[in-house]
């Protein structure tokens, strides 16, 4: 059921429980990662919406394979990188939704592309020229779609006349196959009210409509309209335009997820044990994961099932508890269990890519 990933890299035997591992260990249930692969697909089938997962949460060719035998049409890579590490496994469908640029990355991409049909985004036209002329001479095309700023104002172009004369130079342009756009509402996730949330998501898709609407008029086709991350595909996926979404990190789950932006029917796959080492006071505990474990950048880690347990402070490799009269009773060498809050973490990249290594009740393959 469980595949842990041991952080200090003691080998289990196959078959091992979790509570004969080490501490603390990364671990992910094969049955539940399965379950919220199936939740998400379902759910964008239902609306007609593909479904492109973000694979930087795992970067494994593995995980990806499974989410496309369970209706993904491929996945979104952040980085180059990843991209050619799923290529190798076997996806052929490849977003990469972030801007390469420099010779390094345009001869990566073109090799990329002789083995994959990658699509790449793209704000300018200084960007977009350096590709087109690699991939002409190497004979070959590669998807391009316009990133456009809905609201997030990080990269993207301005709605409008600044996106439609890159359009029109894109279209123009040899070895670039203009697909599309895309934009990213992630400013919105976390909004309390969820009437707001909706409202404001929506209004930020619906600049791609018009976008898409200005495209078509000029008689440039846009099959494409990519967005969404798991904190807003219930949402994306009802929006009318919206052709694909990017949700990846909802096959793992995790409490930002959960409480931040309030994504519900989904479970938490990724948890790790750990275990208490010190009981300094009644009312305070110390365990054996702090900061390079359990990740605090976008949400307090939980212990599941443990409402009267709260993380209060996490040092390099301590953490520290403050207990509930209700939780008092718990000494030294007792395990407990948090979710992993793998949003914004490597370490948990890290482990992920060698998750199918791991020891598990259920073989990985």
């Amino acid at each position: 059921m469980h595949v842990p990933i041991d952080m200090n890299h003691a080998a289990a035997p196959l078959g091992a429980s979790i509570d004969e591992l080490d501490t603390p260990c990364l671990c992910l249930d094969l049955d539940v990662m399965e379950a919220n692969i199936r939740a998400v697909a379902e759910a964008c089938a239902k609306r007609g919406v593909s479904w492109r997962p973000h694979a930087k949460g795992h970067k494994n060719a593995t995980i990806a394979r499974a989410e496309v035998a369970a209706g993904a049409i491929g996945a979104t890579c952040a980085k180059l990188g990843e991209a050619e590490v799923l290529a190798a496994g076997g996806v052929r469908d490849l977003l990469i939704a972030n801007m390469l640029a420099g010779p390094h990355k345009v001869r990566r991409l073109v090799e990329l592309r002789k083995k994959a049909d990658p699509v790449i985004a793209v704000d300018s036209v200084e960007q977009a020229e350096p590709i087109s002329r690699a991939m002409a001479e190497a004979g070959l095309k590669v998807r391009a779609i316009i990133e456009v700023d809905i609201g997030l104002s990080r990269v993207g172009t301005h709605p409008g006349e600044q996106t439609l004369a890159l359009a029109r130079a894109l279209v123009k342009m040899p070895g670039i196959d203009f697909a599309g756009i895309m934009g990213y509402e992630g400013h919105l996730l976390t909004i309390e009210d969820q009437d707001e949330k909706l409202a404001k998501i929506n209004a930020a898709l619906d600049i791609l409509s018009e976008t898409k609407r200005q495209l078509v008029a000029e008689g440039i086709p846009c099959p494409i309209v990519s967005c969404a991350g798991t904190g807003s595909y219930l949402i994306s996926i009802a929006h009318a335009d919206v052709t694909e979404v990017q949700a990846g990190g909802a096959i793992f789950m995790d409490a930002f997820y959960r409480d931040k932006c309030r994504v519900p029917n989904l479970q938490f796959a990724l948890t790790i044990p750990v275990t208490i080492v010190s009981r300094p006071t009644p009312t305070r505990a110390i365990i054996d994961a702090g900061r390079k474990t359990l990740n605090v950048e976008v949400c307090t880690p939980l212990v599941l099932g443990r409402a009267d347990i709260q993380v209060k402070r996490l040092s390099a490799e301590h953490g520290e508890l403050e207990l509930a009269p209700s939780a008092q009773s718990l000494k030294v060498g007792d395990r407990l269990t948090s979710p992993w809050c793998f949003t914004t973490s490597s370490t948990a990249h890290a482990a992920a890519r060698s998750w199918m290594f791991g020891m598990s009740k259920r073989a990985a393959g």
